[in-house]
């Protein structure tokens, strides 16, 4: 059974920093592309960035050189440290998965998400 949980999101000030976690039951964790994705109310979902089995990061262009996408294989989590938060930043925080290294699927595993707000 696959879950995926978010965890980390909460209350920050402009200009603070967040290290949201989300702790994953794929098996094994390693074969599957990883992603953060975020929604904000009255706005359509963006992808914020992700991990491809081989380790490779790719950010959006809105928050690039803010965010850091890390994942541990190991311990089964995946982790978004985001520095410099913006009040933009606010939104509801996913994690998702897709089978296949290279992040060529579509993302068929999701978590119910974690709410980050920057004010």
């Amino acid at each position: 059974h696959v879950q995926l949980v978010e965890s980390g999101g909460g209350l920050v000030q402009p200009g603070g920093s967040l290290r949201l976690s989300c702790a994953l039951s794929l098996n094994p964790t390693s074969d599957y592309c990883l992603a953060w994705l975020r929604q904000a109310p009255g706005k359509e979902r963006e992808e914020v960035a992700r991990i491809d089995g081989y380790g490779t990061r790719t950010y959006a262009v809105s928050v690039k050189g803010r965010p850091d996408i890390s994942r541990d294989n190991t311990k089964n989590i995946l982790y978004l440290q985001m520095d410099n938060l913006k009040p933009e930043d606010t939104a509801m925080y996913y994690c998702a998965a897709a089978l296949g290294y290279g992040c060529s699927s579509v993302f068929s595993y999701w978590g119910r998400g974690t709410q980050v707000t920057v004010s």
